[in-house]
């Protein structure tokens, strides 16, 4: 065999050894039905090499340290919730990072300065450096109001944000779980939505940083877990609502409250018949929490299935909080969804979950903390 390499003008002929170049033997052969096994997703999901090592303070002989936890957007309105029911746990720490695009540390104010409570103000898009052995992945705007403010800053935070969590976990052994969303189903063709439907969602439209985000970061979550063995959960959370939402923060639970404790008519998007499910904050962590320390990697989705009409929310509204107001008729956004109800079957057979607020339940709850904080009390 020859090999030709020009030198100064010159054609010069060098006699190699086969033993320079590759064998086929050397390459690494692929089988198809196996990458095949390596590529389903669910319970029975393969990987290619086991998940990494926790600290060895973990399985240590005479002495376990605290189980240390981050919560990503843990100043957040679900995020602050969720660190409530894990500080109640003494052998938790909790970290908690925030870049406060969104969250308020007066959602967090009763745990700062305990001795298990660390806040951190610092982005998901910037690596993060901790020893941590569970991962609970929150932070991104949920609003279309913020993450339609700054979609660039949405979209990063989705992906880089979640690749560098993925990395985080990696490092140090941690098990690690994504809050998805039930926009990944976009405007669904299919009613109510399982997660089997792999959804219909616009790609170029105004929502797409957020609706788009989180199926690449899900696509990451299970990238990581077949390729390096992390072990990885993923809920898909609908329409949640409860104390500490931001005000004005677009969604229409906390529109409709804040316009009836404010005397405003209650502003319905036509036609008004496009539906919703409304799951109360606590019914919502408890799925959070039983999915991460249970053994399925998911997807599964973390809603309630009782599915109202924008109306019919508004009706409830009135009814409860304020029967003066007007209800009118507004434009609707583009790509608005029509439907959006949860299949829980997987919830209920796998986690034993199922939420147990009643909208007429929750919403009093949320209307008490709104009145709280815009400094108006219910009339006697």
């Amino acid at each position: 065999m020859h090999v030709y390499i020009k030198v100064d003008q010159h054609l010069t002929i060098l006699q190699t050894s086969s033993a320079f170049l590759p064998k086929l033997s050397d390459t690494v052969k692929c089988d198809p039905k196996k990458m095949a096994t390596q590529g389903t997703t669910g319970a029975n999901n393969a990987t290619t090499r086991p998940p990494p090592n926790p600290s060895p303070l973990r399985t240590a002989k005479f002495f376990q340290a605290n189980m240390r936890i981050l919560v990503t957007g843990g100043a957040g309105f679900i995020g602050s919730h969720l660190v409530d029911r894990l500080m109640e746990n003494e052998k938790n720490e909790v970290v908690v990072v925030d870049n406060y695009f969104t969250g308020s540390k007066d959602n967090l104010k009763q745990w700062i300065g305990h001795p298990r409570f660390e806040l951190i103000r610092h982005d998901v898009t910037e690596p993060l450096l901790i020893e941590v052995d569970q991962i609970y992945h929150l932070a991104c705007p949920a609003s279309p109001i913020f993450y339609k403010h700054n979609p660039v800053k949405t979209i990063k935070t989705n992906v880089i944000g979640t690749l560098n969590m993925l990395g985080l976990a990696k490092r140090v052994g941690a098990r690690i779980l994504l809050t998805s969303t039930s926009e990944v189903y976009g405007d669904p063709l299919v009613h109510p939505q399982d997660e089997s439907y792999w959804g219909n969602v616009n790609p170029i439209g105004v929502r797409s940083c957020y609706d788009e985000g989180k199926r690449v970061a899900e696509t990451l979550m299970f990238d990581y877990h077949r390729q390096h063995g992390i072990e990885i959960r993923i809920a898909r959370i609908f329409n949640t609502y409860g104390p500490r939402m931001n005000i004005d923060d677009g969604r229409v639970v906390s529109n409709f409250i804040a316009q009836a404790i404010r005397n405003e008519p209650l502003t319905v998007q036509s036609p008004g018949t496009q539906t919703r499910s409304f799951c109360y904050v606590s019914d919502m962590v408890d799925g959070l929490v039983r999915l991460m320390e249970g053994n399925n990697t998911g997807p599964i989705n973390i809603g309630n299935p009782g599915e109202f009409t924008m109306l019919e929310l508004a009706e409830n509204v009135k009814e409860l909080i304020n029967p003066e107001v007007k209800i009118i008729h507004v434009e609707n956004t583009p790509d608005d969804p029509r439907q959006r109800k949860p299949v829980i079957t997987k919830a209920k057979e796998l986690l034993g979950w199922e939420p147990t607020v009643k909208l007429v339940d929750g919403l009093p709850r949320m209307e008490e903390d709104f009145r709280k904080r815009l400094g108006i009390p219910k009339n006697a």
